[in-house]
């Protein structure tokens, strides 16, 4: 079942009191404050959260995302997940600014992100970062008041964008706006706010298989659609994954290949990754489900070839995906929508309709047995007996290589 999940967002405003952005937040549960040991984990449950769970236009609609990192996402030790255009990356104050740390902001900063230096101090080690930034973030109330002026214009004067934070009265957000900040953070425009979602089913045993094939350099598109497509949850996130993470894509897709062409080995590799590492809790597999989500799969796959009007990449798509509301205790459309499955697709699932819904129709005729469906549209009962006995084959050995590769 889907489990409950959480994290929190607190708004960025500018002078006029527009919002700029949200700061994303790790929470545990429905509770006021972060409690968490591990720094790594909690940056990884966000960026899992927000880029395949909730969904990264749920949570910030078209303002920026503001996201703590850890030393381990600067140096690329965990890689990140999202595409650079709509997050700002926060240097946590505790990371050191060694050679490393540093060239991994550079080559960040290259690929397009925006860096923010979190709770910024002089004299704490963090002058070595300035060269590296975009935005600054002060602390006003750490900082001595009569020292607040100088420490702005300095920063203002690199062309470094200045952010309050901890503004918490009407005369301190004066103040701070008269000084020449431009961006504002603190309870006196808003808590951190909970966001709650639901988790969907885990799908670490997949995850783990992905990632270990990966590492193979002479890895094909046809192997990683392979692996990709044995679980229709991991599937349907790596969708989810392009609709929420990747330049703001709103493009149709139609099958697992398109969206692995589309991603590239290493965004493949950079979300499989941070799956595993967030640590995500595993349920009980629902094989039953998977079993029946990849027979339909296979079955309206090897149908379609002997059709002019259906591609049968599409058709499997369509059987994979026809178990996902049952799969993700989630209502089907409400999982449509998140995807950019093409609206043939969509179709398809939803109304049976066009060739690729009349191939569902078709094999969930005879899934249920209903041979006079069958022979009423004057289909060749004993053709789909040999597809399915062909895809029930198909998919035993996926679901024993599968589970073969948890245990390896």
């Amino acid at each position: 079942m889907s489990t409950d999940l959480y994290l929190a967002r607190q708004p960025i405003v500018a002078a006029d009191l527009t919002v700029l952005g949200y700061e994303l937040l790790y929470r545990a549960g429905d509770e006021a404050e972060a409690r968490f040991e591990d720094g790594d984990l909690a940056s990884s449950q966000v960026l899992v959260n927000t880029f395949l769970e909730v969904g990264l236009e749920r949570i910030v609609g078209s303002a920026r995302a503001y996201l703590n990192m850890t030393r381990a996402f600067l140096t690329g030790a965990v890689p990140l997940p999202m595409a650079p255009e709509q997050v700002t990356l926060e240097v946590l104050e505790d990371v050191a600014a060694d050679p490393e740390v540093l060239a991994g902001i550079e080559a960040l900063r290259r690929r397009g992100y925006r860096i923010a230096l979190d709770d910024y101090a002089p004299g704490s080690g963090s002058e070595r970062l300035l060269p590296y930034a975009d935005e600054v973030k002060l602390d006003v109330l750490a900082v001595p008041p009569a020292e607040l002026p100088g420490l702005v214009n300095a920063l203002r004067g690199r062309g470094l964008r200045v952010i309050a934070e901890r503004v918490e009265t009407p005369d301190m957000f004066e103040h701070c706006r008269e000084l020449g900040c431009t961006g504002f953070q603190g309870f006196f425009f808003c808590r951190p706010q909970i966001v709650r979602g639901r988790a969907l089913p885990g799908m670490r045993r997949s995850a783990l298989a992905l990632v270990g094939e990966l590492d193979d350099p002479e890895i094909t598109t046809q192997r990683l659609e392979q692996l990709i497509e044995r679980d229709a949850a991991l599937a349907y996130r790596l969708l989810r994954y392009i609709n929420c993470a990747t330049f703001a894509l709103r493009r149709e897709i139609s099958s697992i290949r398109e969206a692995i062409v589309m991603l590239g080995l290493r965004a493949i590799r950079s979300w499989a990754t941070l799956i595993l590492y967030a640590r995500m809790e595993e349920e009980r597999p629902r094989r039953t489900l998977m079993r029946t989500a990849l027979v339909r799969a296979r079955m309206a796959e090897l149908l379609a070839r002997d059709r002019e009007d259906a591609e049968p990449g599409r058709a499997f798509t369509v059987g994979l995906f026809s178990t996902l509301d049952a799969l993700l205790d989630q209502p089907l459309e409400d999982l449509l929508d998140s995807t950019p499955l093409s609206a043939e697709v969509k179709l398809a699932l939803t109304d049976q309709a066009g060739p690729l819904g009349e191939l569902l129709a078709r094999t969930l005729c005879y899934e249920r047995g209903a041979w006079a469906a069958l022979e009423a549209r004057e289909l060749d009962v004993a053709a789909h007996t040999r597809a399915h006995i062909e895809a029930c084959e198909w998919a035993d050995e996926q679901v024993t290589l599968l589970a073969g590769s948890a245990s390896a």
